[in-house]
């Protein structure tokens, strides 16, 4: 049965596809046939979403976090990237910081509906445990233009990244846009790369 976030916002009218490749953390064990926001994990995954849940640690402030285009919580979208996590990776490394780069999971943008998505425009104040609060200019639609012009990781990401202090939090998505997506995504949809 479809919920509220499976459901495109009726007050929008048809929007191209974006043309581009997102990026998602590969999951180890996946259950079920989707990619559930947190919202969506508590009912079906309690042990799941408590351990989701555990990371905003010292940042739930970011749990009740509105994303204005899309008219829904910050638990209600499911995070990708726009860019792959090998520069992210080896700028911490530069850092002193023992890391490996995550296995990625790639997903073609066009398969997703780009009314029930956005781009979430991040900057990080260095020291902080959470990316600054957004406002309504920090979200961009999903086109192929706003992806192109977010797929690069920046100068400022990577300085960051490459200068970290020992204490100081990672976050090596903090300066990267997130493209959000309201509601679960099919599994089926995303390549897996292998190993």
């Amino acid at each position: 049965m479809p919920t509220e976030l499976d459901v495109p916002r009726p007050d929008q009218g048809p929007v191209p596809a974006a043309r581009g490749t997102l990026f998602h953390t590969a999951i180890k064990d996946p259950r079920g046939e989707d990619l559930l926001p947190l919202s969506a994990l508590k009912a079906p995954y309690p042990d799941l979403y408590a351990r989701h849940l555990a990371k905003y640690q010292g940042r739930e402030e970011r749990l009740r976090e509105r994303v204005l285009p899309l008219d829904c919580a910050w638990t209600d979208v499911v995070f990708l990237s726009p860019v792959d996590s090998t520069l992210l990776f080896g700028a911490m490394r530069s850092a002193g910081r023992a890391v490996a780069d995550p296995r990625m999971w790639t997903l073609d943008a066009a398969l997703l509906d780009p009314r029930r998505c956005c781009v979430r425009l991040m900057r990080l104040t260095r020291g902080r445990l959470s990316a600054d609060p957004a406002d309504e200019d920090d979200y961009l639609p999903l086109t192929t233009a706003t992806l192109r012009a977010v797929s690069q990781v920046t100068d400022r990401a990577l300085a960051r990244l490459r200068t970290l202090a020992p204490d100081e939090p990672g976050l090596p998505w903090g300066d990267v846009p997130h493209v959000l997506h309201r509601g679960p995504i099919p599994l089926r949809l995303f390549q897996r790369s292998s190993g």
